[in-house]
């Protein structure tokens, strides 16, 4: 009965059957509501509180701070951080007891008990090898053994020597600095020092090296250090010809020198070359001793400017013009002028050149071959420009003592003039003074 009361719906009433005016019909779902409401409870509620340890500080009033956590319960201030592994199950980590900062002072043991050892109290030095006996007091009544320094600080001090004895020739210095160095056991360094630094220097250096050797055998360096030195050196001569080329030959002169100045036995080439055959440095050196009057060829074997007195280098410069004068070797003759290494004494070079060329049988040619040398000389800076002129004013000074052997000298000493400035021998600002 109540359907039939129900108007018909159709399309014209659809819409206005149920609630036409909308009335009570919420605009928001009841969903969407309780969403909206826990958002808003959220962002009402108020922030979680975070648990807060407490700190300790190490020092109060500084910003370095211990932090540590709080333990609870009856462990607090009880851990033990030697059970933590800390790595590799605490292999790498210090124990206590090792760090010696616990050990007790042990009184030192009196000198009437009979296990008293003196190198127990104070300061001293162990040596690997060598002798037992004190190299020298450290301090008074405690006795130092083995080296005074480490062989780093030993070689330091020894350049130091060495470079400073180059310098004076005083050979007693070098002896009272190894006196006072007090290292015995390193001895045979000084023979492999000694000569390594000399073969980047003269032969002036060279021959006081062979002199140092003579004054240092047999005291402070017995047989012993000389041979196991120059065994060392030896060893390293590979390492030597590195840096200089001719070490083999030098070491060799030095070897053949120390044989015949008794610093070495000749038993001990012939060791070494059992030991060493076929040894380029053995072989030169047994070479040199093989030769005849090798003692007095030894005692030059570094050559003319091994700071021999100026009567010696005068007949050296006397040969060397008498030879090129022969041969007309530029080569040649440079090389010798340049292991005279007696810059200063070029101006008797220039003298003694002239003076030569004069007295030859064809004056004009020899003079043509002489400015021809000292061209070659001054273009590659072996002799200076005013050792020449310093040279010729020194002709010039003498020249009427040359007139009286060669009547000739003043037209050959002003043909020399004019062809020393054609090859630009003088220097430019006083050519015209001569």
């Amino acid at each position: 009965v109540e359907f039939a009361k129900r108007p018909e719906v159709t399309i014209q009433t659809m819409g206005k059957v149920h609630n036409p005016s909308g009335e009570g019909v919420r605009a928001v779902s009841s969903q969407v509501q309780t969403k909206a409401n826990k958002i808003k409870e959220k962002a009402m509620a108020p922030p979680p509180v975070k648990e807060i340890f407490e700190t300790k500080v190490k020092e109060e009033g500084t910003s370095r701070r211990n932090i540590t956590r709080k333990k609870s319960g009856t462990n607090e201030g009880k851990f033990d951080s030697r059970n933590k592994k800390q790595g590799g199950h605490g292999k790498g980590k210090w124990d206590d007891l090792m760090d010696g900062s616990m050990d007790e002072f042990v009184e030192p043991l009196n000198e009437n008990d009979p296990l008293y050892d003196e190198t127990e109290e104070g300061r001293y030095i162990l040596s690997g090898g060598g002798s037992l006996d004190p190299t020298g007091i450290y301090k008074e009544g405690k006795a130092v053994y083995g080296p005074m320094l480490t062989l780093p600080e030993f070689k330091i001090r020894l350049v130091e020597s060495i470079r400073e004895y180059f310098d004076s020739a005083d050979s007693d210095e070098v002896i009272r600095s190894l006196e006072e160095l007090r290292c015995r056991t390193f001895h045979k360094e000084v023979i492999k020092k000694a000569i390594s630094l000399s073969l980047d220097e003269g032969p002036r250096e060279r021959e006081l090296v062979s002199r140092l050797l003579t004054s240092l055998h047999p005291t402070p360096l017995n047989e012993q250090d000389m041979e196991a030195g120059f065994d060392h050196l030896l060893n390293s001569i590979d390492d030597l010809t590195i840096d200089c080329p001719d070490a083999k030959t030098m070491v060799g002169s030095f070897l053949a020198r120390a044989v015949v100045d008794e610093v070495l036995p000749p038993a001990f080439l012939s060791q070494q070359n059992n030991e060493r055959p076929g040894d380029v440095v053995v072989e030169r050196a047994v070479s040199l001793l093989s030769r005849e009057h090798c003692t007095a060829r030894l005692e030059r074997v570094w050559g003319p400017g091994d700071g021999r007195p100026v009567a010696e280098l005068k007949q050296v410069l006397d040969q060397l013009l008498k030879e090129y004068l022969l041969s007309r070797e530029l080569d040649e003759a440079a090389l010798c002028v340049r292991e005279l290494n007696a810059a200063h004494f070029h101006h008797e070079l220039v003298k003694r050149g002239v003076s030569h060329a004069m007295e030859e049988l064809d004056p004009k040619e020899a003079l043509d071959a002489i400015v021809a040398l000292f061209a070659f000389l001054v273009n590659n800076a072996i002799i200076s420009e005013y050792q020449v002129a310093k040279g010729l004013s020194r002709l010039h000074k003498l020249l009427p003592d040359l007139t009286l052997d060669i009547p000739s000298a003043p037209e050959l000493l002003a043909d020399f003039e004019a062809m020393a400035r054609e090859s630009d021998c003088l220097p430019k600002a006083r050519a015209s003074e001569y």
